[in-house]
């Protein structure tokens, strides 16, 4: 089983899902977009997966290469029918790239808290054997504000109401995100639009005190991730066989 990676920024990867994809034998690739490495074919690949980055989907002025990754995340879900998974960004770029909606907020939603799956997304073959209520990172502000034709919301809390959606059954985006390790928040800081936006709502001590919260609840994380990578991992086998 084969995995193509879209990242966005080099401390941006998928995280703990480095470890299960290794337990599993799964072969990646990641293409570091914002570093000019071109999108490959997508022909031997079972599963799609973009990260999160710095970047609006809408800046494609500052970062041509966006047109194309979204005409490829468009081929590889309406034409090809293979399985997708966006995590921040990459939940962004598929509602942009299929005809959706994303805009700024007026105030981010960066910090450890909960989102809610509504009764469809309990049902969701993603979310299967998730807590209706668990917690999640937050570090975005931008947020998904229409979905496309085709889209259903799964998740949601009071800061934003589409936290996750899937699409025709295969594609699925969330916005939090489900693959730091305790290294996440120190890396993510490197990034000075990160660091920024987190000093700005959190003070100076905002970063430490995120770092502090996200290692709190990491087991927690761990076991949330690990079932959506099983669940994630169940739906490419299931394309695969013709299901």
């Amino acid at each position: 089983m084969k995995f193509l990676i879209f990242q966005h920024a080099r401390v941006e990867h998928p995280g703990i899902f480095r470890e299960f994809f290794a337990a599993d034998g799964i072969e990646w690739q990641a293409i570091e977009l914002d570093e000019g490495e071109p999108i490959p074919s997508l022909d031997g690949f079972d599963a799609l997966m973009a990260f999160g980055g710095p970047m609006d989907v809408w800046q494609e002025r500052e970062h041509p290469w966006l047109v194309a990754e979204k005409a490829a995340i468009r081929s590889w879900v309406c034409e090809r029918r293979r399985p997708y998974l966006g995590i921040c960004l990459g939940h962004q770029l598929l509602a942009d790239a299929l005809g959706g909606t994303v805009g700024k907020m007026e105030v981010p939603e960066i910090g450890v808290c909960e989102v809610a799956l509504n009764s469809v997304g309990a049902s969701a073959p993603l979310f299967r054997d998730l807590p209706l209520v668990h917690p999640v990172l937050q570090w975005h502000g931008a947020a998904v504000e229409r979905l496309p034709d085709g889209g259903v919301v799964l998740a949601s809390n009071a800061h934003c109401a589409i936290q996750a959606f899937s699409f025709a059954g295969i594609a699925y985006g969330v916005q939090y995100h489900m693959e730091p390790t305790e290294c996440t928040v120190r890396e993510w800081g490197e990034i000075p639009e990160y660091r920024e936006s987190l000093e700005r709502i959190g003070g100076a001590d905002g970063p430490r005190r995120l770092e502090r919260q996200t290692i709190e609840r990491i087991d927690d994380f761990r076991h949330l991730s690990k079932i959506i990578h099983r669940n994630f991992l169940s739906i490419v086998e299931t394309r695969r066989s013709g299901g």
